[in-house]
């Protein structure tokens, strides 16, 4: 008899596996909404829908592995992170969703929630003030106009699968939508650093390193409290803390 799995689980949603299905429970049915939706029309692979109910969502398992996790060791070859990155190209060059994304929210709103963000970060003792003070005038360069595109918006390396050096699916699309594509771009390289030159090779485009490091920055300050207060640890070695260290 298959066991369950918990992939990930906190009071929002939570994964499940059971042999070659997925389950995803989440308290929004509107997520579940807009990752079908954004399933149908993403250009690049994505798992199979077994069935839905308003707030399940049964997924089929992808053939091949990720190149690991934040955190965690990175895997796979240069052509391997090459691909990953020719499909985030494929993605964000494609017709654009209707729904605003997560890497779509506005520069006057996000900068209105990093500000908060680092404000509590200090206040509560989270981390130190000059931790804070230098991540958020790295993070400034992210801060600044952009071309809509068709965006993941939580691209971590955990959700790109890869049989070899070809991508076999991407999960995880709740937060998908019309954004700022190079939030996807640092999300796939946060803790990464070392693979973005491969990555950027794949996706063929001239882009500011300026701004995928200010992303690290951003999406790091923004994600802290959050993590700890769900059961997750972003002091971890490799993660989120470490990622502002580093721009230190």
């Amino acid at each position: 008899m298959d066991k369950v799995e918990v992939v990930v689980a906190h009071a929002e949603r939570a994964t499940l596996r059971v042999g070659d299905v997925f389950l995803k429970v989440d308290a929004d049915r509107t997520r579940l909404d807009a990752e079908v939706e954004a399933m149908s029309l993403a250009p690049v692979p994505t798992p199979r829908i077994l069935w839905r109910k308003p707030t399940v969502l049964a997924l089929a398992a992808l053939a091949g592995t990720t190149l690991g996790r934040l955190g965690g060791p990175s895997t796979g070859s240069p052509a391997a992170w090459a691909a990953a990155g020719a499909a985030m190209r494929k993605l964000h060059d494609a017709p654009l969703p209707p729904r605003q994304g997560r890497a779509g929210r506005s520069v006057v709103a996000l900068t209105a929630e990093l500000d908060a963000e680092c404000e509590a970060l200090v206040t509560n003792g989270v981390l130190p003030a000059d931790l804070v003070t230098r991540n958020r005038r790295v993070a400034e360069a992210a801060l600044r106009p952009w071309t809509p595109a068709f965006t993941h918006g939580d691209l971590q390396i955990a959700h790109v699968f890869l049989d070899g050096d070809e991508v076999t699916g991407v999960i995880d699309w709740s937060e998908a939508g019309q954004g700022d594509a190079l939030y996807d771009l640092a999300t796939f390289t946060l803790g990464h650093e070392e693979h973005l030159d491969d990555v950027l090779a794949g996706y063929g485009a001239d882009i500011d390193r300026d701004v995928i490091q200010a992303w690290w920055s951003l999406r790091s300050l923004l994600a802290v409290r959050w993590l700890a207060e769900h059961g997750f640890d972003p002091f971890a070695p490799g993660c989120e803390v470490d990622v502002l260290r580093s721009r230190m």
